[in-house]
């Protein structure tokens, strides 16, 4: 017998990708950073750790929301630091989203989305992309003019595509908030500086960011909102008192203020991911043009599936994904590093 709430009881549950626990694997499914983070990152989490470790951390993590309105130039009262952006996404939910309300999103997608939704018991629907992977902003419309929430991933994934700031105002509910997940963003060619937050409507507007990506910090979990402080003041009425420990907003403070050693590494990964979607595209896979740490590749003469096994028998892990409503599937290749790519364009040389 099941004790569970009745939304709770029908859901399978978000399934992230395989994480094995031996090495030897090159592991291009998750999205991770290959690099390591800043070194003065590790100093900070030692003397953190010296520090004192018996008593709560900053309740409002003052110091990190400072570095981050320094680095976007906005109030700190206008970040909410989160344990992963991911923590940030719920708490939109359950600040903004009573149960019965619509929350909408694109697919193919992130489809947490839709997981989160289902745990807030909020309807959910989804908005189809083009095959090209634009948006039919007059269908669009027709959902978003129902959502109290709107989620828009940019760069999206799986496609690592990313849509500009006239489409993304497109989106904006009339009765909600438009949330831009930029998970992504500190690897497109041109990084988004919050123009959307301080724009005419700026105040429809969250954005979510997190340091597991470009800061490479996916094990320490730690992400932030920004939007205006009127939302922000609410959002923190939901969050759990202590929500990011010491250690994690030490290091967060750290990272964000070295800006140096993040944009070297999102610039190898860029120089990179040029070089990946070539070569697929010379093995004879369609490659999306990605703004993220990742690629979309499909290839039309063959199987996905049996790609994906190929390569995981070889000990590489690359993400194969299926969205069926939309007839969509494919892989979802992570840009590791340069020896990391080179096994991996051998490997796909032999199985393709």
């Amino acid at each position: 017998m099941s004790f569970a709430r009745p939304n709770i009881d029908r859901i399978e549950g978000y399934i992230p990708g395989e994480q094995p626990q031996k090495s030897g694997w090159v592991k291009l499914n998750t999205n991770e950073n290959p690099y390591p983070c800043s070194p003065i990152v590790i100093e900070a989490i030692e003397r953190a750790a010296r520090g004192r470790m018996n008593v709560y951390p900053d309740p409002v993590s003052t110091a990190f929301r400072q570095a981050v309105g320094e680095l976007f130039d906005i109030d700190p009262d206008w970040v909410l630091p989160a344990n992963g952006s991911d923590e940030n996404l719920t708490i939109l939910l359950r600040t903004f989203v009573d149960p019965g309300e619509l929350v909408a999103y694109p697919y193919p997608s992130y489809i947490l989305y839709e997981t989160l939704a289902d745990l807030q018991g909020a309807k959910h629907e989804r908005l189809l992309l083009n095959d090209d992977w634009s948006w039919n902003i007059e269908k669009a419309g027709e959902v978003t003019s129902r959502s109290k929430l709107v989620f828009v991933p940019n760069p999206n994934s799986p496609s690592g595509n990313r849509w500009d700031d006239t489409t993304i105002g497109a989106l904006i509910p009339p009765q909600g908030l438009l949330v831009v997940d930029e998970a992504y963003g500190d690897f497109a060619d041109e990084p988004h500086r919050m123009e959307l937050l301080k724009g005419e409507h700026g105040s429809r507007i969250v954005v979510t960011r997190t340091l597991s990506k470009s800061y490479s910090l996916a094990g320490l979990r730690l992400g932030f909102a920004i939007a205006h402080s009127e939302h922000i003041a609410q959002m923190r009425k939901v969050k759990d008192s202590y929500n990011c420990d010491t250690l994690s907003l030490a290091a967060g403070t750290a990272a964000i203020q070295d800006q140096e050693w993040m944009l070297g590494n999102t610039a190898k990964i860029r120089t990179t991911r040029a070089r990946l979607s070539a070569q697929l595209t010379e093995l004879g896979f369609d490659v999306v043009d990605s703004q993220a740490n990742f690629v979309w590749a499909t290839h039309a003469d063959r199987e996905h599936q049996t790609i994906y096994e190929q390569l995981k028998s070889r000990k590489i892990l690359v993400r194969i994904m299926q969205f069926p409503e939309a007839g969509v599937d494919g892989l979802r290749i992570t840009v590791g590093t340069d020896e990391e790519i080179d096994r991996l364009l051998d490997a796909l040389t032999g199985i393709v």
